[in-house]
């Protein structure tokens, strides 16, 4: 299989081109560079897809499969008007193009919401309109025959420097303070759901080379919060006690939900937002996909993590001063 990836250095990306590679296939990734490098093995084309003719240098070869992560509609339109020859295009969308992130078990046939008119996403805040506008360039362009949608729900595992999923088994394993209590949100029916990269990175390559078509919930099992915390004790081997805050005190303190500085992660309080991380996978999971447990995915981002650096300063969660600090103002209290 010859595949061209447009992007491949960063966390994704990099992980479907490795396992291509370990599977013999061919691989180029177009990307502008920055992220990182592409793994050993890899081709590299640096090019810049804001740019009108950006693709050209790969527009005139075949491809097997073409997978695209972008999230700005106007790269999307144009790599659908020149990779037309391409035998599949999967496009990595997301579970944010969804009309209502309540109801909990919602599949493939819920409501979309509007697209952007823009070619341009100016920000985050357009997130899920810019995939739907993503997703419909594809689709037009291909037609639901010759592409697949795989809509990800929150990515986990090894990499994770948005810090999400790594935040929970790095304080279990490294509490704050020295009785090894541990600070968080009153919340233990809250849905949870991850998948591993390594687990979507490899189903996106059976995709590729099955030429699966249609639209999938790339997802995890969902987890209750409680039982998400237990299994990050577990891998982390934590003794200490659990210390829970009510949702109008975390408040008060300033502390965030989600993601984040000074968050505690995956915590929503709001109920009408549980419903994005309890989608049904059970279309991709009749279409091969394959999950591991979740404390295997726990582990290692809890062993990325510490490679990484206990102390270094990360994109979620509660530092160890600022825990220990809301601890015991808690116990104060």
């Amino acid at each position: 299989m010859r595949l061209l990836i447009l992007g491949g250095t960063a966390w994704l990306g990099y992980e479907v081109a490795r396992q291509v590679l370990e599977r013999r296939h061919e691989v180029t990734c177009l990307a502008r560079g920055e992220a990182g490098p592409v793994p050993t093995g890899a081709s590299l084309l640096k090019a810049d897809r804001d740019e009108e003719h950006g693709l050209e240098r790969v527009a005139h070869s075949q491809w097997d499969a073409v997978l695209d992560v972008a999230r700005q509609p106007g790269q999307v339109k144009r790599a659908v008007r020149d990779l037309r020859s391409a035998g599949n295009y999967v496009f990595v969308s997301s579970g944010n193009v969804y009309a209502d992130q309540g109801p909990l078990g919602q599949d493939e046939d819920a409501p979309l919401l509007a697209p952007i008119e823009s070619d341009v996403m100016e920000t985050m805040d357009s997130y899920g309109p810019a995939k739907v506008a993503c997703e419909q360039a594809v689709l037009e362009s291909f037609g639901p025959e010759h592409c697949l949608i795989a809509s990800a729900g929150l990515i986990g595992g090894p990499g994770d420097t948005f810090g999400r999923t790594g935040y929970w088994p790095l304080r279990f394993a490294h509490p704050s303070v020295e009785d090894g209590s541990v600070l968080i949100p009153d919340a233990p029916s809250l849905p949870t759901q991850i998948i591993d990269v390594r687990d979507f990175a490899s189903w996106l390559i059976d995709c590729c080379e099955q030429q699966l078509t249609g639209v999938y919930n790339a997802m995890g099992d969902t987890h209750l919060f409680n039982d998400h915390l237990a299994a990050a004790q577990a891998v982390a081997a934590h003794q200490g006690p659990l210390v829970r805050a009510e949702t109008p005190w975390l408040r008060e303190e300033g502390v965030s939900e989600w993601s984040g500085p000074k968050s505690l992660p995956l915590w929503l309080a709001d109920k009408d937002w549980w419903g994005m991380n309890a989608r049904s996978n059970e279309r991709a999971k009749a279409a091969g996909l394959t999950l591991r447990p979740l404390e295997e995915t726990l582990r290692a981002v809890l062993a990325w993590e510490e490679n990484e650096g206990i102390e270094r300063q990360r994109n979620a969660g509660l530092s160890r001063k600022e825990e220990a600090g809301l601890l015991s103002a808690l116990t104060a209290r």
